[in-house]
C-alpha cells in the first residue's frame, strides 16, 4: 500500500499552486533540485505522472488534478493528528483581511476548515480593497492579509500569479470611436489604477460609468451591460466573459495574489501562521467560484 510523505505532498501543492518549480522552491525555502526530487518521489509512489512539464510551462495532468484533493485531505488529517498528540493548541485573536476578489470564491470553505481545526482562535474578518488592506496592515490594524499586489511589489508570499483581462457582458459592444465605459473600484483599488494607466498609455479616452467598493456591485453593473471592468483572468464571475481582442483595449499586465503578515503581535503570530498555511494548502480552491454568495 502506498504511503505518501507529507513533505512531498506539501511540495506538490506548492508547485500546483504556482505552476513553477522555481517559485515553489522560493516559497518553501528549498533548492529547485530538491523540489523536483520531491515531486519525482511522489510520482513514483503514486505510479502516475502528476505534471506535464517542458522548458516553458508546467501543467497538472488529470492524475495531478485528482492528487490535489487527496493531498489536501491527507495533510489536514496529518496536522490534526500532530496537534492532538503534541498537545499544541493555537489560541488568540487573529485579524484577517481578504480582498474583494475572493467574495465569490471558496475561501469560506478554507476559513470554515481553519475554524474547525483551531476552535480557540478568535477570527475577525475584514473584506476590503487590496490597497486599503495593505494600508490597514501597515497601520497595525490587521495581522494577516490575502490581497493583490503589483508584480514589482516585493511584499508578501506568493499564492498565485495571474493576468488581468477586460471583462463584460457577452452582448456588450465597445465602440472604438467613443470613450471606454469603465466599471471600477474606488481608490486605492489596484485594478482601477492598472486599468487607467493602461488606457492612458494607449491614449484611449475613457469615462467611469460605475464605481463601487463591492465586487458584487461591480458585477451587477457589468452584467447589466453598463461597461467593462479589469479583473483577474482566473476569477471571472459567472455571467461575464473576457472582452474580445478585436475591441482594441490595451493589455493590462499581470497581478500577484499574496499573503502578507503584519507587525508580529506575539498573540497572533501562531494563529496567522496556521491560517496562512491553510490558505496555501488550499490555494487552488481560491480560483474556484463557490456555492456561497459571499463571505460577508
Amino acid at each position: 500500500m502506498a504511503v505518501y510523505d507529507p513533505t512531498h505532498l506539501r511540495t506538490f501543492l506548492s508547485v500546483a499552486q504556482t505552476l513553477s518549480f522555481t517559485q515553489a522552491a522560493k516559497r518553501l525555502g528549498l533548492r529547485q533540485s530538491t523540489v523536483s526530487q520531491h515531486v519525482r518521489r511522489l510520482e513514483d509512489t503514486a505510479g502516475r505522472q502528476l505534471f506535464s512539464r517542458d522548458t516553458h510551462s508546467v501543467e497538472l495532468t488529470e492524475d495531478g488534478e485528482a492528487m490535489l484533493g487527496f493531498a489536501r485531505r491527507i495533510l489536514e488529517v496529518h496536522e490534526q493528528a500532530t496537534a492532538f498528540f503534541t498537545g499544541t493548541r493555537v489560541r488568540g485573536r487573529l485579524r484577517f483581511g481578504a480582498s474583494e476578489d475572493f467574495v465569490l470564491t471558496r475561501l469560506p470553505e478554507i476559513l470554515e476548515g481553519f475554524r474547525y481545526d483551531h476552535p480557540e482562535v478568535d477570527l475577525e474578518l475584514t473584506v476590503e480593497l487590496s490597497g486599503t488592506l495593505h494600508e490597514q496592515l501597515a497601520a497595525g490594524k490587521l495581522d494577516l492579509v490575502l490581497a493583490k499586489r503589483r508584480p514589482e511589489d516585493p511584499r508578501g508570499e506568493l499564492v498565485w500569479h495571474d493576468r488581468l483581462v477586460w471583462i463584460g457582458a457577452e452582448r456588450l459592444r465597445v465602440d472604438p470611436d467613443r470613450p471606454v465605459p469603465l466599471i471600477v473600484f474606488p481608490p486605492p483599488g489596484i485594478t482601477r489604477a492598472l486599468a487607467l494607466e493602461a488606457l492612458e498609455r494607449q491614449g484611449r479616452e475613457w469615462r467611469i460609468v460605475c464605481t463601487s467598493g463591492s465586487l458584487n456591485g461591480l458585477i451587477a453593473a457589468a452584467r447589466a451591460g453598463l461597461g467593462v471592468m479589469a479583473h483577474s483572468r482566473g476569477l471571472v464571475p459567472p455571467g461575464l466573459a473576457p472582452v474580445p481582442e478585436r475591441t482594441g483595449l490595451p493589455e493590462l499586465g499581470a497581478v500577484d495574489f499574496v499573503l502578507v503578515h503584519g507587525h508580529r503581535r506575539t498573540s497572533a503570530q501562531e494563529a496567522a501562521g496556521a491560517l496562512a498555511a491553510a490558505i496555501l494548502a488550499g490555494g487552488n480552491r481560491l480560483k474556484t467560484i463557490g456555492r456561497s454568495p459571499g463571505i460577508r
